[in-house]
């Protein structure tokens, strides 16, 4: 397979090589230029002339995103702010935002993974990109746009929500890929069947759906909706933003890491040590070619493993099942939302639209799982059955009794971003 690039498949041995110079060179930058991380090594008592070969990184110190907190808001860039052309952030949603800086450089190599990534789901110069991801701090939608842009392609900046709108343009524009939260592609589909169009007869071939976690039974579900392709793309902002892996159109066998701009490395999530290839644990990232702001061993809490590459040589990811920090415990059991995604999805009566709510009665946890039926099969009163089903497959799987209530079509709240999957109302002890 011919790929954006050459180094798409090269041999292991020489992205091996290239590894190593960078990520020395990574490490020579950091500990020069960032307070943070010239005491982080000096308290593990390592030193950039440590670093030999690949596994001498393991005796480097992990950054945390409390660490990118402690350094708010400039303290991790490795170049004076004057240097910096951009900054994106995180939410803040749970504590101080997390800064990115990039240089223009920086900014140069973001478009030029990102067109990789596209041209990998089976993007190619002259076709229309519809860009749904959210602009602004958020990386998603910038980091969409240029690279569809650096690959030659038509963008159409629509950003997220006015879901009637995004109908109107992807059907008055007739655009050929869309990018965009898996979650909120379910939304646009539903806004097609409402204003009675047939979202198969779209122009929409390919889907590259990303920032946050789905099953491949979501995957199958907007396949089918679209008459589309259906690719994962990967990034975080703390990393570089959308395009750090993304799956290949001939595969979808999982997401293939752009090894020669981030070395991945995965890890116990409890104890930190190194795992091996094809174990799943929590995946920790280092850049290999960004100036302003350089991580070393950033843990991002996903978990996943790795796997050795197909369509390129570069290893893949399996799709992310979810976060080391967003798994809860409910009497016991270790529980992710994509875990109770995958079995709603199981029913053909039932959407992709969904939320948890975990409560406490007394103590005893309690979880209600609300779904969405799709139209054609819901019955006011009569989906007790369909809702036995479901319950008792989720028990099966996972281990954990809840209660399943199967809400009318439209019921639940649509997310114009990243979804909002898991309520827990328990009280904090």
């Amino acid at each position: 397979m011919q790929g954006f690039d050459r180094i798409e498949t090269a041999s292991r041995d020489e992205i091996a090589a290239l590894q190593v110079e960078r990520i020395g060179a990574t490490l020579r930058l950091a500990y020069a230029n960032v307070p943070h991380y010239r005491s982080a090594f000096d308290a593990a008592g390592v030193h950039p002339d440590d670093f030999r070969r690949l596994e001498d990184l393991a005796r480097f110190p992990f950054t945390t995103k409390h660490d990118l907190r402690a350094n708010y808001p400039f303290g991790m860039f490795a170049v004076p702010r004057e240097k910096i052309v951009r900054v994106h952030a995180s939410s803040g949603t749970t504590g101080k935002p997390t800064v990115v800086g990039y240089t223009a450089k920086d900014i140069e190599t973001w478009a030029h993974v990102a067109a990789r990534s596209i041209y990998a789901a089976g993007g190619r110069p002259g076709m229309m990109v519809h860009v749904a991801y959210g602009y602004g701090l958020f990386t998603g939608g910038l980091g969409a746009h240029y690279g569809a842009e650096r690959l030659g392609c038509t963008v159409v900046p629509v950003s997220g929500g006015m879901t009637e709108r995004q109908v109107q343009l992807i059907t008055d524009f007739r655009p050929n890929i869309i990018m965009v939260t898996p979650s909120y592609m379910l939304a646009i589909l539903d806004e097609f069947q409402r204003q009675g169009l047939d979202p198969r007869a779209s122009s929409l071939k390919i889907g590259i759906f990303g920032a946050e976690p789905w099953t491949n039974a979501m995957r199958t579900e907007i396949e089918y909706g679209f008459s589309m392709d259906a690719v994962d793309i990967y990034g975080l902002s703390e990393v570089m933003g959308p395009g750090v892996a993304n799956e290949c159109i001939e595969t979808k066998d999982g997401l293939h890491i752009w090894e020669d701009h981030f070395y991945p490395e995965i890890i116990d999530p409890d104890t930190g040590a190194v795992l091996p290839d094809g174990t799943k644990g929590e995946l920790v990232f280092t850049s290999l070619t960004k100036e302003g702001m350089p991580v070393v061993r950033y843990r991002t809490r996903d978990l996943t493993r790795l796997l050795p590459g197909t369509a390129r040589t570069m290893r893949r990811m399996e799709k992310v099942t979810g976060r080391s920090d967003d798994m809860v415990i409910v009497r016991g059991v270790n529980m992710f939302p994509t875990q109770i995604e995958e079995q709603l999805l199981k029913s053909e009566a039932l959407t992709g639209h969904y939320h948890i709510v975990l409560t406490r009665e007394g103590r005893m946890d309690e979880v209600v799982v609300h779904v969405e039926a799709r139209p054609a099969f819901y019955a006011p009163g009569g989906m007790d059955m369909e809702a036995a089903v479901v319950m008792a497959r989720i028990k099966d799987t996972i281990g954990l009794t809840t209660r399943v209530v199967i809400e009318a079509p439209g019921a639940i709240e649509r997310s114009i971003g990243k979804a909002r999957r898991l309520v827990d109302k328990r009280p904090r002890d």
